[in-house]
């Protein structure tokens, strides 16, 4: 396997490199335990909860105080000091709470989603900057042979076998390679500023991994676990606090029952009478008996079943897809890298003899020396395409790794 270890790149803008190693499993760790994220992610939860603990409250009691006269006379006055207290007795409140609870796991799951995507947004970064150091290091390479040739053309020229317009073509090479070089650090600065962003590092890091990936996980054991993805299962939990919230709107035949009690004084300017009031009342369920309530319930657990069998019928196909697609680009990239790019130095030797022996031309040199730049920048992007095709494959299973 080859490494793609970061190399000491020739006057990177991005300043000196530190020396401190990262892999991708430390990048993903590093990302997703940044405070920002963590904060995000509390605050979603706490917010959910503050709406099972609004759930769970009883209604706050009511206290009353009424004076009125009695009779005729103005000296004959009643006084009553009422405490009223609702009381619940069809038990929506209990099924309010638990829908809430039920919403606290889908912001939880959500969460956790949210969290697949920030490590394969860290995954991402990280081998993009992986390949673009590989193909600053090719690019490189291909302009250090210009000194070669340029000593080759030297040793021509002394012979009076080399062309002016062999020198001059050689210049032009050169710039190309020189402006591609600066193109490709230009990428690289872009893709690591980036990196260091989502991970938190205040320095660039020295990378160490691999762009080619492994083979995915067979298709059999990863299908099974489509279920227990963050936002199937999200709209799992959806789906039953809606049901619970249909269940407590079934009960809105049965009203809340409101109580009251306090002392009550009648005092006729010459003798004073205490007692103690007491009330009941009950709103009468006539015309309003939670139907909105009920209809809106159901059609919320119908819409979130719907995209939750939506989401993993497309999740299947999407996984099967992925699957062949990941393993036929590694395939393809190992079997290229082991077959175009390992004759590539074999090609190249032979094209620098014929052209020091006058069998061939400059720019036949010249173009056998971009067909192994060109092979090797083919080899890294095919390793590229089927490491983004198993970050895609990870993320639909639910892995991190």
């Amino acid at each position: 396997m080859r490494f793609a270890l970061s190399v000491c790149l020739l006057a990177l803008p991005l300043a000196v490199w530190a020396q401190t190693p990262l892999t991708e499993a430390e990048a993903v760790r590093l990302g997703l335990t940044r405070a920002d994220f963590a904060d995000l992610e509390r605050g979603a939860v706490q917010a959910a909860e503050a709406d099972v603990v609004a759930a769970g409250l009883f209604p706050n009691p009511t206290l009353s105080y009424s004076r009125d006269r009695v009779g005729d006379s103005p000296e004959e006055v009643e006084q009553v000091w009422m405490l009223e207290q609702t009381f619940d007795v069809s038990g929506r409140r209990g099924l309010h709470r638990e829908a809430a609870s039920r919403r606290v796991a889908a912001v939880t799951a959500g969460n956790a989603s949210r969290k697949l995507q920030m490590a394969a947004e860290v995954r991402r970064t990280f081998h993009d900057v992986l390949f673009r150091q590989e193909t600053i290091r090719a690019t490189e390479t291909w302009t250090q042979r210009f000194a070669r040739v340029e000593g080759m053309v030297g040793k021509l020229a002394r012979a009076g076998e080399a062309s002016g317009y062999d020198r001059r073509r050689l210049a032009r090479e050169r710039l190309t390679a020189e402006a591609r070089l600066a193109a490709e650090r230009a990428e690289l600065d872009r893709s690591l500023a980036r990196l260091m962003a989502l991970t938190g590092t205040p320095e660039a890091p020295l990378l160490i991994g691999e762009l080619l990936p492994p083979s995915p996980a067979p298709i059999d054991t990863a299908l099974p676990r489509l279920e227990q993805r963050p936002d199937l299962q999200a709209l799992s939990r959806r789906a039953e606090a809606s049901d619970l919230e249909g269940r407590a709107a079934q009960r809105g035949g049965i009203p809340d029952v409101t109580v009251g009690i306090g002392p009550k004084y009648v005092d006729n300017g010459i003798t004073q009478d205490n007692g103690v009031a007491l009330s009941l009342s009950v709103p009468l369920p006539v015309f309003d008996r939670q139907q909105a309530g009920q209809q809106r319930a159901a059609a919320e657990a119908l819409q979130a079943r719907a995209e939750y069998r939506l989401a993993k019928r497309r999740a299947e196909g999407e996984l099967r897809g992925l699957h062949r697609q990941a393993e036929g680009l590694r395939a393809t990239a190992a079997d290229y890298r082991s077959r175009a790019v390992a004759a590539s130095s074999q090609l190249l030797r032979i094209a620098e003899t014929a052209y020091q022996g006058g069998e061939s031309s400059l720019l036949e040199l010249l173009d056998a020396y971009r067909g192994a730049l060109e092979a090797e920048t083919t080899a890294l992007e095919l390793e590229r395409r089927a490491r983004e095709a198993r970050i895609e494959y990870d993320l639909l299973t639910g892995s991190t790794e």
